[in-house]
C-alpha cells in the first residue's frame, strides 16, 4: 500500500500535551478545520487515546510513571558473595553427575582441586543473574556441559608436561579455572575483554585459593601479543566456545613458545563444511600463513576415554556424557620457526581480510 504524504495533506495528529494544535492555530486565523465551521465545538467520539492512556499510568494521588522507573533503577542491589560460604550449597544431583562422569571418563581430581571446582560453581551460580555468564542454570548440567567438558582437555596437556597456559576468552572460567586447579598449573593468566568478567574471575580466584598461581586480566589478546613479557613465552594456550578457528591460530600462535601447543574446543564433523569442516579448512589456510611448519590434529573429546572404559561404556548415557559426543579437541602445534611480528592483526583487519 502507498503510504506516500505530501505537504499539503500532513496528518493533523498532535500528542495531548502539545500546547498550539495545528485547528488551534487555524481557528485563530479564522481558517476554521476542514469539514465544520470554525465555531463548531469539536466532536470526539469517546475520551482520547492519549486521555485514556494517561489516565492508566497516573493516579491522582500517584506518582508519574517516570518517577516511578526512576524508582526502580536506583533500587539497591543486594552486594555479589566474595566467598564461597556466603553462596548456596551446590545440590546433590550436581555430585552425582560430576562423580559419575570423571569415573567413566578416568579422571581423579585431588581433594584440594575439587574443592576449588564446586567453589567455582557455586560463585557462577550466584553471580549469574547478575552478569550473565552461563546460560546453563541447572547445577548438574554445569557439571557435565561445563566442568567435564573443560576436563576433557586435562591429558593433552599433562601429555605435553604443560604446567603454565593462557586462557582466551576466559568468561566464566572454563576451561581456565577448572584446567588451573585440576592439573595443578604453576601459572594460568585468565585473559578477557570484557572487565566485568575478569572481576568475577579474579573473585573465585581469591575465594577458592587458586590466586596464588592464577590471574585474570582484562585485555584484548592482541595487546597480550604485543607485550614482550607474553610473545612466544607460553607453552600453552587454551580456548573454548571463542571465536573461529583460523582466528585463533592467528592470536594464540604469537604467544606460544615454539613446540607450544592451542587446544581449541570445537564441536561438529569435520565433513561439515558449512559448519566445523568449513571452519577447519580455513584454520589449516591461516596456519599455512602464519607458520608453514605447524600442523594441526583434530580429534573427539571422549571417544577414547570411554573405550578406555570397558564395560562401563554404557554408562556414559546415564552420566549425560552424550551431550558432549560432537565435541571435538583441535591440537595446533606451532613449530620451532619464528612468527612475524606482524601477526596478530587488529580486528578490524581480521574481518575485512580473513585467511
Amino acid at each position: 500500500m502507498d503510504n506516500r504524504v505530501d505537504d499539503t495533506g500532513r496528518s493533523t495528529y498532535c500528542p495531548a500535551s502539545a500546547p498550539n494544535p495545528p485547528w488551534v492555530t487555524r481557528l485563530a486565523r479564522g481558517q476554521g478545520k476542514p469539514g465544520r465551521e470554525p465555531d463548531e465545538p469539536r466532536k470526539t467520539g469517546g475520551r482520547g487515546r492519549c486521555d485514556v492512556r494517561r489516565r492508566r499510568e497516573r493516579r491522582p494521588d500517584g506518582p508519574h510513571r517516570h518517577d516511578r522507573q526512576e524508582r526502580c533503577l536506583d533500587r539497591p542491589r543486594d552486594p555479589l558473595p566474595t566467598r564461597v560460604e556466603a553462596c548456596p550449597d551446590l545440590p546433590p544431583a550436581y555430585g552425582v553427575a560430576l562423580d559419575a562422569a570423571l569415573a567413566i571418563l578416568g579422571i581423579a581430581l585431588a581433594g584440594d582441586a575439587r574443592t576449588a571446582i564446586d567453589g567455582h560453581i557455586r560463585l557462577l551460580l550466584a553471580w549469574n543473574d547478575a552478569i550473565n555468564l552461563t546460560a546453563i542454570r541447572d547445577p548438574a548440567a554445569v557439571a557435565i556441559r561445563h566442568v567435564v567438558d573443560s576436563l576433557t582437555g586435562l591429558e593433552v596437556l599433562r601429555a605435553r608436561d604443560v604446567d603454565r597456559f593462557v586462557d582466551l576468552g576466559s568468561g566464566g572460567g572454563f576451561p581456565g579455572l577448572t584446567l588451573a586447579a585440576a592439573l595443578p598449573a604453576d601459572r594460568a593468566l585468565l585473559v578477557d575483554s570484557v572487565a566485568k568478567k575478569v572481576r568475577f574471575l579474579s573473585t573465585v580466584a581469591e575465594a577458592t585459593g587458586l590466586d596464588r598461581r592464577t590471574a585474570a586480566v582484562a585485555e584484548r589478546v592482541e595487546a597480550l601479543a604485543a607485550d614482550p613479557r607474553d610473545r612466544g613465552r607460553w607453552p600453552a594456550a587454551t580456548a573454548r566456545a571463542v571465536a573461529s578457528l583460523a582466528d585463533l591460530v592467528e592470536l594464540a600462535l604469537p604467544l606460544l613458545r615454539p613446540g607450544g601447543v592451542l587446544v581449541a574446543w570445537k564441536r561438529g564433523d569435520a565433513g561439515d563444511l558449512a559448519g566445523f569442516g568449513g571452519e577447519l579448512l580455513a584454520g589449516r589456510r591461516a596456519l599455512a600463513e602464519i607458520d608453514p611448519g605447524g600442523h594441526v590434529e583434530v580429534g573427539p573429546a571422549l571417544a577414547v576415554r570411554i573405550a578406555q572404559a570397558g564395560d562401563r561404556a554404557g554408562l556414559a548415557e546415564l552420566a549425560g556424557l552424550a551431550e558432549l559426543a560432537d565435541h571435538r579437541l583441535v591440537v595446533v602445534e606451532r613449530s620451532g620457526d619464528p612468527i612475524a611480528g606482524s601477526w596478530p592483526r587488529d580486528p578490524a583487519t581480521r574481518r575485512r581480510f580473513p585467511l
